[in-house]
């Protein structure tokens, strides 16, 4: 499929999900990832406050018949995890276990985050599910965001990396690409998208994901400065059987309002053949809801 054609999420004729947890910059509600399982929405997403309360401070889990009304089943919350601050879960199906859901959290004092998950045999009981290290990072690199897929061979990750050897630039990020057997132990496979220098997207590049297949195309965040973070706009990256290339000179997903953000958009395939898509946007106040829309 040509990328010109490809379905691109919108803040046009989307609708409010969750609303942002108050009014004005810093209180966030998104970093979404979604699955439909047997005709069922099941949605995950992290609610955050400015930074002088708390941060990611909860990771809800929700479901939904219709994929726009939902009722929340879990809520983890940042305390009980020993984390300063939550940013993008993932949420799997784990065939002959249950589910597993990934939390990104940050380590106490400092800008480096590592992935942690639970599984449990229902949404329900995830937040005293078993929990297991997945990913620790280490002292050079800040870890988070991951986006997760099963298939029958295995599993794939894309994992954003965050360097952590400058004071002051932590926030630069590159995606990495990593494959496992069984979701839990990871093979790190290399870098497979960074940002362009002088790029809407120098900055960094963090894919949040696939929709396409032939060839293997996916959705990114991207930003050119360090002032435009948090702020993220939505592009597309094509796979060249070594890597991801944008395909974008101008980012296609952006918030009419405010910081212009509209990021961690999160991709469904529905049976009729279109895809309905969550994504995080700024609104006029600064705030930031999460939306859905079905292109």
């Amino acid at each position: 499929m040509e990328t010109s054609t490809l379905p691109i999420p919108s803040y046009d004729g989307a609708t409010v999900v969750v609303p942002a947890p108050g009014a004005g910059p810093g209180n966030w509600t998104g970093a979404a990832s979604a699955v439909l399982e047997d005709g069922v929405f099941w949605l995950t997403y992290r609610v955050r406050r400015p930074l002088t309360d708390g941060r990611g401070v909860t990771v809800v889990v929700a479901s939904s018949g219709d994929g726009e009304r939902f009722r929340t089943v879990a809520e983890v919350h940042r305390e009980q995890f020993g984390t300063e601050s939550f940013e993008r879960p993932a949420l799997v199906k784990v065939p002959g276990i249950g589910w597993r859901l990934y939390l990104s959290c940050a380590t106490y004092g400092s800008k480096h985050w590592w992935v942690d998950s639970l599984t449990a045999a229902t949404p329900e009981e995830l937040p005293t599910g078993h929990r297991q290290l997945v990913l620790p990072g280490d002292s050079g690199t800040a870890v988070k965001d991951p986006v997760i897929r099963r298939a029958d061979d295995g599993w794939d990750l894309w994992l954003c990396c965050h360097p952590l050897d400058r004071v002051g630039d932590e926030d630069r990020m590159t995606t990495r690409h990593l494959t496992s057997p069984d979701g839990l132990a990871w093979t790190d496979r290399g870098e497979v998208l960074a940002g362009r220098p002088r790029s809407w997207d120098a900055r960094g590049a963090r894919i949040t994901a696939v929709i396409g297949e032939s060839p293997l195309t996916v959705l990114y965040d991207g930003r050119a400065d360090a002032e435009s973070n948090w702020h993220e706009r939505t592009g597309v990256a094509e796979w060249d059987g070594s890597r991801f290339l944008s395909v974008d000179d101008e980012p296609r997903g952006v918030s009419p309002y405010s910081d212009g953000a509209l990021r961690y958009a999160t991709a469904v395939a529905l049976p009729d053949g279109r895809t309905r898509f969550y994504f995080e946007a700024a609104r006029p106040d600064g705030a930031h809801d999460l939306l859905t829309c079905v292109r």
